[in-house]
Formats: structure tokens, C-alpha cells, sequence
């Protein structure tokens, strides 16, 4: 298994060293797509080049980003044009109800921002949580925006690794699983403060009484 990865990222290698940032930016296209190609062994094989002076570290990460980008947007396009009638469809043999698909568009619309950008960082939910933000109809500029900082995180680390640790894939799977093991427990904090954030700010937001002001209840008693 580990001669057919080798043999896989020498031609990614290849490939990128040939075609350059183009080559990048469409293999991030297929990662961060519905396709099952994983951008641990796509970004760590440029930073690779850069360190040996073959690409430039930042053009490496901006393509990363890049084609990432490009790819969620094709999810978020297909989501948009086939998803609601294909679910709505199919959906009641899964046990998808039309009221469940609702109540997971409300959720999207509410909390699209951060499960966006976590998203995006979590291992097998990057590729496909594109498709919730079409769904929901999401607005393209912060899914955009959102899609390009957690990409952006993750491609960074993947880039550096390379940079550093070279052509070794036994080191680029270890310190890319590694860097996981650091992420989580900051994108699990991170969730919890959003959530207890979110409750501090829902009783006004569901629109229940205000107290009055001393002030404003001084100027009630003087009209009375």
C-alpha cells in the first residue's frame, strides 16, 4: 500500500512540477469537490518544491486556497440547482422528511458561518460541507469568505509540512495528523464559546420584553 501512495505522490509531484500552480489549483478543485482525492497529498509535495526553490511558498498556498475555493463553490452550485428537488424526492426512503429537510436549512441559516469554517478543517466533512450551504441558500460572499479562511488554515499547514519535513511521506501522514490533534480540541473551544455566545444574545433576538431605562420609567411617572 505504502509503494502504490509513493508511486501516487511522485506523479502528483510530477504533475505539479510540470503544470505548476495551475496543476494545484485543480487538484485542490477535485479535494475540495465531492471527488475522494485527499489535499494531504497534494499541498505537502509543492511546499516540497518550494523548499527546493521550484514554486514560491505563498503562490503554493494562495493556489491551495484557491482551488479549493473553486471546488466548495461546485458543490454549493450543485447543492443550489439539483439538491432541494432531488432530497425532497428521494429523501422520505432515508427517513428525510420535508419537515427535517427544514429544520436543517434554518439550522444552516442560523449557524452557516462557523459550521462553514469548522468545517472545512474537520477531515471527510471539508469535502461535503459545501452542500448544506447551497442548500440553505447561504450568501456567497460569506460562505466564500468562510470556505477561503478554513481552507486557508488548513492548506497552510499542509504547505509547511512539506516545506519542512521534504519528500518523506511517513512524516508528512504524522505531523499532518498531528496538526489534527491540535486543531480539535481549539476548533471544539471555539464551537463552545460560539454556542454560549448564541444564548446570551437569544432572548433579545426571539424579541421578548426590554426592562425600561430608570430614565425612561422617571418619564413615564412624569406623564402620568
Amino acid at each position: 500500500m505504502s509503494r502504490i501512495l509513493n508511486q501516487v505522490v511522485a506523479w502528483i509531484v510530477a504533475v505539479v512540477g510540470k503544470l505548476g500552480y495551475t496543476g494545484i489549483v485543480a487538484m485542490m478543485f477535485l479535494e475540495s469537490s465531492f471527488f475522494p482525492f485527499p489535499s494531504e497529498v497534494v499541498i505537502p509535495p509543492a511546499g516540497y518544491l518550494a523548499s527546493r526553490g521550484e514554486m514560491h511558498l505563498a503562490l503554493v498556498i494562495a493556489a491551495g486556497i484557491g482551488g479549493s475555493l473553486l471546488g466548495a463553490l461546485f458543490n454549493y452550485w450543485l447543492a443550489v440547482r439539483l439538491g432541494r428537488p432531488v432530497l425532497l424526492r428521494y429523501g422520505r426512503y432515508v427517513g428525510l422528511t420535508p419537515g427535517a429537510f427544514d429544520r436543517v436549512e434554518a439550522f444552516f441559516r442560523s449557524h452557516g458561518e462557523i459550521s462553514t469554517f469548522v468545517g472545512r478543517l474537520v477531515p471527510g466533512v471539508r469535502q461535503y460541507i459545501s452542500f448544506p450551504a447551497g442548500l440553505a441558500r447561504m450568501p456567497l460572499v460569506p460562505f466564500a469568505v468562510y470556505t477561503c479562511l478554513g481552507a486557508g488554515i488548513w492548506v497552510v499547514i499542509l504547505a509547511l509540512i512539506g516545506y519542512l519535513v521534504g519528500n518523506n511521506q511517513e512524516l508528512i501522514a504524522r505531523y499532518s495528523h498531528r496538526s489534527f490533534l491540535y486543531l480539535a480540541p481549539a476548533l471544539a473551544l471555539l464551537c463552545l464559546v460560539y454556542v454560549w455566545r448564541w444564548r446570551r444574545r437569544r432572548p433579545a433576538g426571539r424579541g421578548g420584553p426590554s426592562r425600561a431605562t430608570p430614565d425612561e420609567d422617571r418619564a413615564v411617572e412624569g406623564q402620568g
